[in-house]
């Protein structure tokens, strides 16, 4: 009977450990409880969230994750801007679609926004091009921008703000709408597992490569 009593109260408190380790994780990715660590600043370098306020348009980066588009659509649906604008090209993940742009524009409209306005750009085929082609098509359509919402991964924030931001005239305001994406990759999470930190280092890695030349350009707007 002690034995019994000692095995059940052994198990007990191991659950309780285990219960107690998963709400602990738990406050920790949705950063109730913030953690001080020695890479914070590649955190920081990385990931960007702001305050979401009412815009001229919704800018969409390429991809083959639906929710972004679906974030997108229920901006839009809250009545904070007029336009969203997917852009990208063929991506032979989504091989049923002809390009990025069709993809996430079927997902807007299974979602209520009405095609005319979702506007077009079914070329780029990087995040330079998305800023840069995207531009083009707000100019096409005689489009006044001066405040725009940016919804990206929450692990490519950085690089697609900064991106946008040296393709844009000066003077236009991003509200940067991130999100977890389909693989769960937060600011809070990323060095929890070697798969989220191998994303995240090769985007440091990335922002160098990306901006290294552009830094002249950024530092004169």
């Amino acid at each position: 009977m002690v034995q019994f009593l000692e095995t059940l109260l052994a198990n007990t408190i191991d659950e309780y450990k285990n219960r107690t380790s998963k709400i602990l994780l738990l406050l920790i990715q949705s950063e109730v409880i913030k953690m001080s660590y020695p890479f914070d600043s590649i955190s920081d370098l990385v990931f960007v969230k702001t305050e979401v306020q009412c815009a001229d348009i919704i800018l969409v980066p390429g991809s083959s994750d639906p929710n972004l588009m679906e974030m997108a659509a229920e901006l839009y649906n809250q009545g904070l801007a007029p336009f969203i604008l997917p852009s990208g090209s063929y991506n032979p993940r989504i091989p049923e679609f002809s390009s990025e742009w069709e993809f996430l524009k079927s997902i807007g409209v299974k979602l209520g926004v009405p095609e005319d306005k979702i506007l077009k750009e079914y070329q780029a085929r990087n995040t330079f091009e998305n800023a840069e082609f995207s531009w083009g098509v707000i100019k096409e359509n005689n489009l006044t921008v001066r405040r725009a919402l940016l919804v990206c991964k929450a692990y490519h924030s950085r690089r697609s703000l900064l991106t946008y931001q040296s393709v844009f005239p000066k003077g236009i305001e991003f509200f940067v709408v991130s999100i977890p994406g389909s693989i769960d990759l937060i600011k809070s999470n990323w060095f929890l597992d070697n798969y989220k930190t191998e994303i995240v280092m090769g985007e440091v890695v990335k922002i160098g490569t990306y901006f290294n030349s552009l830094i002249n350009n950024l530092r004169n707007k």
